[in-house]
């Protein structure tokens, strides 16, 4: 049996598992943090910091991102003091900056008390969250996609700007995105995404499309399957 840890956030009593985070813990206890780049199917990340909270232990106490943050016992965690607040509107308004359109920003941003950026705007539209990244690398386990770049440059994209060799067209990266700025779309058998398209499987019963070829393909690697277990969909098996 795990080992359990007591803290308390914002005052209320929580007992947690160690190795737990504090997001998790409080996530557990009803108790909302906003954030945009936590993901229980991900390693912990800390990219966006907007769940920064304060945290007291013995007599010091600062602030910390407590989605990478672990529980401890006797921990003392408050999520909504004025330096949380102070934080996360700064960088509310600076993923505002980067994409000023989106509803899952706003909803934050009207969380916090935020109506408008300060910060001139710059449409990116990602806000490098970096949960396609670490989706392709982590549960996909092809790492097709990538950082390029550091500061205002710094972007997702495919190796060298080009088709890229190791996708198989799965779209998780498009699917994760909390803000819907990776593009793919299905036409005549055919899906695009990275700017590259990728013939999908016909169904040899009901005639339908139903998967990208090169997914299918990984698939059947990954898993030892026979050459002819994709030649129908899972509705017609």
């Amino acid at each position: 049996m795990a080992e359990v840890v007591t803290l308390k956030i914002d005052g209320q009593e929580v007992t947690a598992p160690v190795g737990t985070t504090i997001l998790e813990a409080a996530r557990d206890a009803n108790i909302y943090i906003p954030n945009l780049c936590s993901n229980e199917e991900l390693a912990p990340y800390g990219a966006c910091r907007l769940c920064m909270v304060e945290i007291t232990q013995g007599k010091r106490t600062r602030l910390v991102a407590s989605c990478i943050y672990e529980v401890a016992e006797g921990l003392e965690v408050k999520t909504n003091t004025e330096r949380v607040l102070n934080v996360r509107k700064l960088v509310i308004e600076l993923l505002l900056s980067r994409n000023p359109t989106h509803p899952t920003l706003w909803k934050i941003a009207n969380y916090l008390g935020v109506k408008q950026t300060r910060f001139e705007v710059d449409f990116k539209g990602c806000i490098l969250c970096g949960q396609c990244v670490r989706t392709c690398r982590e549960v996909v386990g092809v790492a097709a996609i990538g950082f390029k770049g550091r500061g205002t440059t710094r972007k997702v994209t495919t190796p060298f700007d080009e088709p890229p060799p190791d996708c198989i067209a799965c779209g998780s990266c498009a699917y994760v995105c909390p803000v819907n700025v990776i593009p793919m779309e299905e036409k005549d058998g055919v899906r695009r995404i990275w700017n590259t398209d990728f013939p999908m499987q016909k169904c040899k019963v009901c005639g339908q499309y139903f998967a990208p070829k090169k997914q299918l393909e990984y698939f059947r690697k990954i898993a030892n399957l026979p050459e002819d277990h994709f030649e129908k969909c899972i509705n017609c098996r």
